[in-house]
């Protein structure tokens, strides 16, 4: 066992009581070279035994800050071009062709946002927005109408047989 009291309560670290550092460990003790100067106080306030106070310095006030230019918001433009590349994609396959016309409006929508967004001056992509409506025109209207036409020409044609 230590020659030491435990703390309050039985439990926990031996309380100590305040000592002062050792020279040279801790807080240096009052000399020369050691801490801030022991002269009187700083600039802006009476000095003892002065004439007069001296005023406090004067604190102009701040200018107007420059904050950050906010960034173009460039998403709904991107979305509609990526969903109206995959309806596209989509539609010129004859078995995803109905995956195609939902991805496609989907792009126009998406298009549609985008590009009133880049004439409002809010993003900047105004082209990827304009060839996702495209997309989106061309994988919703444009495809399944031409597989409409091929599909009614071949089953015209094996009538006339």
């Amino acid at each position: 066992m230590s020659d030491t009291n435990p703390a309050p309560g039985g439990f926990g670290p031996p309380s100590q009581s305040p000592q002062q550092p050792a020279p040279g460990y801790g807080y240096p003790q009052s000399g020369p070279g050691y801490g801030y100067p022991q002269s009187g106080p700083g600039y802006g306030y009476p000095q003892p035994g002065a004439a007069h106070p001296v005023a406090p310095p004067v604190a102009y006030p701040q200018g107007p800050g420059y904050g950050m230019p906010m960034q173009p918001s460039n998403g709904m433009g991107t979305t509609g071009l990526v969903l109206g590349i995959i309806g596209l994609v989509c539609s010129l396959t004859f078995i995803l062709w109905f995956f195609g016309v939902l991805l496609g409006i989907l792009g126009i929508i998406f298009g549609a946002i985008g590009r009133g967004k880049a004439n409002r001056g809010e993003a900047t992509n105004k082209g990827a927005a304009t060839a996702g409506l495209v997309c989106g025109i061309v994988a919703t209207v444009v495809l399944p109408l031409l597989g409409l036409l091929v599909f009614a020409s071949i089953m015209g044609s094996s009538s006339t047989f």
